[in-house]
């Protein structure tokens, strides 16, 4: 994936300072740390009559996306299988990275395969691959069209948003 492009985010109100100003723009690797680390994300989707929903979920960042499961009867994968968007965030509230896009499904047996893999050594786990069904546990992934992050310590001085390129 090529890098996304840093900038600062639209917060009026909040006194947030000029790019080259206080911490500046925060590089993306800052939030790949914590993409990474997080152990628990918040996923927000949307009911279809418009209310939201939030709710949390074990996941981890592998090959440019946010992978994470959910029953698939649960609220979060019925609003995602009628199309809603969804914002994830990472669980430090003092240094949070928030990502918004769209989930795609997998249900492709060599993804899932690396899914399980990944999960299984973040969260010292044991899963069998055939736990991660359409039926059983769907797997969706999000590859961000946008990020946002910031640090606490330089609330002003470091909101960072990143665009990502459309493939």
């Amino acid at each position: 994936m090529a890098e996304p492009v840093a900038s600062r985010p639209h917060m009026p109100g909040y006194g947030i300072l000029p790019a080259g100003r206080g911490t500046g723009l925060l590089p993306w690797s800052w939030a790949l740390a914590r993409l990474h680390e997080s152990h628990d994300y918040w996923v927000a989707t949307v009911w279809p009559d418009g209310r939201p929903h939030l709710s949390p979920v074990w996941a981890v960042w592998d090959d440019d996306a946010l992978w994470f499961s959910a029953g698939p009867n649960s609220r979060k994968m019925r609003n995602i299988r009628a199309g809603s968007a969804v914002s994830v965030s990472t669980e430090d509230p003092e240094n949070p990275v928030i990502l918004e896009g769209t989930v795609e499904l997998v249900t492709e047996s060599d993804r899932l395969v690396r899914f399980v893999a990944v999960v299984n050594v973040k969260y010292r786990t044991e899963y069998p691959v055939e736990f991660f069904t359409p039926e059983l546990a769907a797997v969706g992934l999000v590859r961000p069209a946008k990020a946002v992050g910031l640090m606490s310590s330089d609330f002003e001085g470091s909101p960072t948003r990143w665009t990502f390129p459309v493939n």
